[in-house]
C-alpha cells in the first residue's frame, strides 16, 4: 500500500517518521495491536512502546488481558 501525504506535511520528514505516526494512530484507535503497530512502523515492540511513552500514550492493556496472562503463567508453572 502506498500513502501519499500532502507536501506541507511530508516536507522535512522521512518515510520512517510517517510509518511511525501512522502506526501510532492505528494503535491509539485500537485498529492494530501493539505488535501489528510495531511491525507497521518497522520497529521492535520495545521501541514502539518507548515511542508511545515519549508521547504519554498508555498501553492498551485491559483487566481481561491481565487475567489471560495470569492463566498463561499458571499453566507454565504447573508443568
Amino acid at each position: 500500500m502506498t500513502v501519499e501525504l500532502p507536501k506541507s506535511i511530508a516536507e522535512g520528514h522521512s518515510s520512517e517518521w510517517a510509518a511511525l505516526h501512522m502506526a501510532i494512530g492505528l494503535y491509539v484507535s485500537k485498529e492494530a495491536t501493539l505488535g501489528q503497530a510495531a511491525e507497521a512502523a518497522g520497529v521492535s515492540q520495545i521501541e514502539f512502546q518507548r515511542e508511545l511513552g515519549k508521547r504519554k500514550i498508555p498501553i492498551n492493556y485491559t483487566i481481561e488481558d491481565l487475567a489471560a496472562d495470569i492463566e498463561t503463567v499458571r499453566g507454565l508453572t504447573a508443568k
